[in-house]
């Protein structure tokens, strides 16, 4: 296989996906360009020949491996191959849904891009006006979409789903179903080889697989990247934070990786209570272990949905007497009236900036606020794409301390380094 120019490596995106998927797209045509240069710059070298002649060998192996007779004059460029594959998305007015593949796909290893998540108006062939579609809705997309690539004979399909649907439904306290595993079973039972997501809720879902394999990022670099431009890495006033018992290994990384100390709150909850939004949490008592009066606090968690949790944490820190309040998420989806809430508790005074990915899709409604930063993750999940085609190890991008590290010990230079590949 050609490292330089991949000619069984297909992209498919979701509906809604497609600016998630566009950008993805963007860094493997720029990874692919960047790699082309660098092997160019070394082979001429090595076989004494011309970067003219090395292009001559690279197309004529090229069109010896392309599945149709090239016609046309040969490139004075070198050129990236598009990698995207048209699909044409129905929904009918009995709510079906259909997925067409647009192009052969027979024997290409294909990557469906899909924002699960995405509940914004998106146009879908059928329906004059866009919909709105819910989770189980996208997930007839997939499914259907999943079936039509074996059905054309594709060679293997990996799921890139930033968000891991229902994995908040991962164990049970009584008669309830474990919606995280059915859903990994299901795409098992249609073939998945691989789903790549980010920061999922419970590593326990893993644990449902037999022969698909699931691949869990982190957005640690790419939001503390965001959060350099905002705060002093060196500020002896920072402290970080767990909000609850559940996040802190994730806030005890971010404490080593900073060399602050870490803070827990002990929360107390009702569970025959449902958390419908920011205002009506089934949280009882919190209790504070560590000091947080006077202090930067930084406090992680892996999503924010009705924001009701976070915004009764915060608030409680503030009674306790911290200074200033920065949340890191992974996935911000804001469900609800989340939005609003936070508006008002940014008025008040509770917080003072909320970094989150765009693993989630929101508009410029959200991205626009004063208090919300986005950290892009789409290059993270192009090198993982870029990797995994030609079976190169996924370890130093599932395991980012090393550039943290870098980039927490250059502070004082102020230059980050980039996550290469």
């Amino acid at each position: 296989m050609s490292i330089v120019k991949p000619q069984k490596l297909g992209i498919i995106a979701g509906p809604g996906s497609e600016y998630f998927t566009g950008k993805v797209l963007k860094h493997l045509r720029r990874l692919y360009l960047d790699r082309y240069q660098k092997l160019s710059s070394s082979l001429v070298k090595r076989h004494n020949m011309t970067p003219e002649e090395l292009l001559d060998i690279v197309t004529l192996n090229d069109d010896l491996l392309n599945k149709r007779i090239p016609r046309g004059k040969k490139p004075k460029t070198f050129t990236c191959p598009n990698f995207e594959i048209p699909v044409k998305y129905v929904r009918f007015a009995n709510g079906e849904v259909k997925a067409e593949i647009l192009e052969p796909v027979r024997g290409l290893r294909l990557f469906i891009v899909y924002d699960l998540s995405n509940s914004y108006p998106i146009k879908i062939h059928g329906s004059d006006e866009p919909i709105s579609l819910s989770i189980n809705d996208h997930l007839m997309f997939l499914f259907t979409t999943i079936n039509a690539i074996k059905n054309a004979g594709a060679d293997s399909v990996t799921l890139v789903l930033p968000t891991y649907p229902y994995a908040r439904q991962h164990k049970k306290s009584s008669r309830e179903a474990l919606t995280a595993a059915m859903f990994g079973r299901m795409c098992e039972n249609m073939g998945v080889e691989r789903i790549i997501t980010l920061d999922i809720h419970s590593r326990e879902i893993e644990n449902c697989f037999n022969q698909t394999h699931l691949e869990n990022l982190h957005a640690s670099y790419q939001v503390l990247i965001k959060l350099h431009k905002v705060i002093d890495f060196n500020d002896p006033d920072l402290v970080v934070v767990s909000p609850d018992t559940g996040a802190v290994q994730r806030n005890r990384f971010y404490a080593e990786a900073l060399h602050r100390p870490l803070a827990i709150l002990y929360k107390e909850r009702d569970y025959s209570i449902v958390s419908k939004d920011a205002r009506h949490s089934n949280i009882r008592s919190i209790s504070l272990l560590g000091d947080v009066k006077g202090k930067t606090v930084l406090m992680a968690d892996d999503m924010i949905g009705t924001g009701g949790t976070l915004l009764v944490a915060m608030r409680e820190l503030k009674n306790f007497g911290a200074e200033k309040i920065i949340c890191l998420v992974s996935l911000p989806f804001f469900n609800g009236n989340a939005r609003e809430e936070f508006d008002q508790a940014y008025r008040e005074g509770v917080f003072y900036r909320v970094i989150g990915t765009n693993a989630v899709f929101h508009d410029k409604t959200l991205t626009d606020k004063e208090w919300f930063i986005q950290a892009d993750v789409t290059e993270l999940f192009a090198r993982v794409i870029s990797r995994l085609h030609h079976g190169r190890p996924l370890s130093p991008l599932l395991d980012n301390r090393q550039f943290i590290y870098r980039l927490i010990d250059m502070t004082q230079s102020g230059t980050a380094p980039s996550q290469k590949k």
